[in-house]
């Protein structure tokens, strides 16, 4: 771990920093993480829809600069928000995020998360002030291949069902954006500089989603329930939440950093499209990761024999040597890691022994300190 680049804090504190989707899941870890790093954060999001929610539990509304319930389709009050707000960095997390939800919602998945990250570009293009932009989508925008190497960067984009399909299509649309509108070299006047970041199965303490197999199986553990897994053979990139995060912060101060000057050329490397994925040996299997979570919480768990025309990838790996050859980013936690530290988080949660707040923030300092 020695060697790799670290979160700048002295860059974070006092910046005015925009998050959309910040009551969800990711978006809440991250915008604790941003408090505590000193920056002014605001939020436009949808209230939380789960119950309970990891932003309701952590209770930052209080310490947000600005937080806005706003629909990202409504450009009109968008425009406003965005306006007010005027973000040095903004990080668009706002989408829906599940491939099950996305087959019952096509359109309502593909309007949020197309069009609804168009309305947020335009909003932010109408900013007078710089700012940098990381767009977040999925590792799931890659077409499937099904084989057994690492997507990387430049591999072709496609889905198969309509969540991963709208992310496939959202990045195609951002890239059009960026080469429309964001090109320093063609002397284009716009003051965004626009990043995309694609990572693996984000795991951690306080999500409660539905359809997400860690969820799902400690809601089942807490009720003596066994575990129902639908796909155990199915192959997923899992990481701690904690990993794609840092590398957001990393490379938002790496594309602020090489791009604020506009009266010149500048390097367009880091705005472009960047994957944040676990090491190899943490692409594990679904029954893997089930065996190790009853590892730390015993119980017991079944094969769901669902019978559904729903597709859903069977292996999926990323590869992040981009990340690493030009953000000096790598992941620091093993799967071992990061299923003891989320396992850790709702044992202690549903034991009372201390806040959902200062459980994040100690698995903050704990990843902060470079420990394994």
């Amino acid at each position: 771990m020695e060697g790799l680049v670290m979160i700048d804090k002295s860059f974070w504190k006092g910046k005015k920093v925009l998050i959309t989707g910040h009551t969800g899941f990711k978006g809440g870890w991250l915008a604790l993480w941003l408090i505590e790093l000193g920056a002014k954060v605001s939020g436009i999001s949808l209230p939380p829809e789960t119950r309970p929610s990891l932003f309701d539990q952590l209770k930052i509304s209080s310490k947000l600069k600005n937080n806005y319930f706003e629909d990202i389709r409504n450009q009109s009050s968008l425009d406003e928000l965005i306006s007010n707000i005027k973000p040095d960095v903004a990080f668009h997390l706002a989408a829906q995020p599940l491939v099950r939800e996305s087959y019952k919602d096509p359109l309502g998945t593909w309007t949020i998360n197309v069009i609804g990250s168009l309305n947020v570009l335009q909003s932010l293009h109408k900013l007078n002030n710089f700012c940098t932009v990381i767009m977040i989508t999925t590792d799931k925008v890659y077409k499937s291949k099904e084989w057994f190497y690492g997507y990387r960067e430049n591999d072709q984009l496609g889905g198969f069902d309509p969540y991963s399909a709208s992310k496939a299509a959202c990045e195609i649309a951002i890239e059009s954006w960026r080469s429309s509108f964001c090109l320093a070299k063609k002397k284009q006047s716009s003051r965004l500089a626009i990043a995309t970041a694609r990572s693996g199965n984000v795991i951690g303490g306080g999500d409660w989603s539905k359809d997400r197999i860690v969820p799902d199986a400690i809601r089942s553990l807490n009720k003596g329930l066994a575990i129902s897994v639908r796909n155990p053979t199915s192959t997923r990139p899992w990481q701690h939440v904690l990993e794609p995060l840092s590398g957001y912060l990393i490379l938002a101060e790496k594309l602020f950093q090489s791009k604020s000057n506009l009266k010149k050329y500048v390097d367009d490397s880091f705005a472009s499209s960047f994957n944040f994925g676990p090491n190899l040996e943490s692409n594990k299997k679904v029954a893997e990761l089930v065996d190790r979570i009853l590892f730390y919480w015993p119980g017991e768990w079944n094969h769901q024999n669902e019978i559904t025309t729903m597709h859903e990838t069977n292996k999926l790996y990323l590869n992040t040597d981009k990340s690493f050859h030009l953000l000096n980013w790598s992941p620091k936690w093993n799967f071992e890691t990061t299923v003891k530290r989320t396992l850790n988080w709702y044992k202690e949660f549903y034991r009372n022994d201390i806040s959902p707040y200062d459980l994040c923030l100690k698995d903050i300092e704990y990843y902060d300190e470079n420990k394994k």
